[in-house]
């Protein structure tokens, strides 16, 4: 026999479930605790028919406009939001429009120079008729060049000039170079040499070879037309073009 006494059933049920149920305490706490923005920021984009089924928490929404600082409903705020979206494309279009037309400026800029070359048959006058044609065409204030390795025939032109600090340069660098006018090589046979801020380099040579036969100098007074971050896409075209067309003078 049990030696403690039995109890009724409905007093164990009864201790049972007070030793299951939150005390009060506990309750109060989880009808007052709140979500975090996270939490609920996760809740509307899994649930977007929320706010379907709730219209009046639309309409009673009140955000705060970056125009003033006013206090406008969630609709309204919505346009602004679209319409600086709107203004931002239309920039970045505007801004497409112009590098496009600048591009298109400059392709028919190097179409006209490179026929104004192809005019040009006599091989003495090729380098004049090069440094004309870059100054009109792209409005460059200054240019000049310098060729080595020509042939005997060119000796006496004063476009002939073995410069062992320009051909140094020329050897070692395949693309031109932009920057500066300060300390680099050829920027002193340029006319008004002391006045150019900066200057674009163009080492001349055959297609495919180490050695360069040339250097061609492009100046100007603005710090900013050929800076050193500038893009030489363009001007890579026009060293290649007149590498080959200068080939007639090189031995």
């Amino acid at each position: 026999m049990c030696a403690y006494p039995r109890m009724p059933i409905c007093e164990r049920c009864n201790l049972a479930l007070q030793a299951d149920a939150p005390s009060s305490s506990d309750l109060t706490n989880t009808m007052t605790s709140q979500p975090d923005a996270d939490a609920i920021a996760i809740y509307l984009q899994q649930h977007p028919e929320f706010l379907e089924q709730h219209p009046d928490i639309v309409a009673g929404l009140r955000l705060t406009t970056a125009l003033g600082g006013r206090t406008v409903s969630l609709q309204e705020r919505q346009v602004e939001i679209l319409r600086d979206k709107i203004r931002q494309l239309e920039l970045k279009l505007a801004a497409f429009m112009r590098n496009a037309s600048g591009n298109e400026l400059i392709m028919a800029n190097l179409h006209q120079w490179t026929l104004q070359l192809l005019t040009e048959h006599t091989p003495s006058a090729l380098p004049a008729a090069l440094i004309s044609a870059t100054q009109t065409c792209f409005d460059v204030p200054a240019a000049t060049l310098r060729l080595w390795h020509t042939k005997a025939e060119f000796a006496e032109q004063d476009f002939i000039l073995d410069d062992e600090e320009a051909r140094s340069f020329s050897d070692s660098h395949s693309n031109p170079i932009c920057g500066a006018s300060a300390g680099q090589p050829g920027t002193l046979w340029l006319d008004d040499a002391a006045s150019m801020q900066s200057v674009a380099l163009l080492p001349l040579r055959k297609p495919g070879a180490e050695a360069s036969f040339g250097l061609m100098v492009l100046g100007s007074p603005d710090p900013q037309r050929f800076a050193a971050d500038l893009a030489t896409d363009i001007l890579a075209r026009i060293c290649d073009i007149a590498s080959a067309r200068l080939q007639p003078l090189i031995d």
